[in-house]
């Protein structure tokens, strides 16, 4: 009688759950940073020109954050 191995083994020591896991993770984390960097720019650009000369800032340096 033959016997084959049925026991999965992971590529590079992570199961498919893992992979799936740590790339939905990977999204999250890059929408998250957009979402941080999208509402920055919306305060800084409701910010008055002196108060973005007090933090050191101008108008053409809120589209390059």
């Amino acid at each position: 009688m033959a016997a084959f191995e049925t026991t999965y083994i992971p590529v590079n020591g992570a199961s498919f759950g893992e992979r799936l896991s740590s790339a939905i993770r990977g999204f999250v984390a890059a929408i998250t940073a957009w979402n941080d960097e999208r509402m920055t720019r919306i305060a800084l650009s409701k910010l008055s020109d002196r108060e973005l000369d007090d933090i050191g800032l101008c108008r053409a340096d809120i589209s390059a954050l």
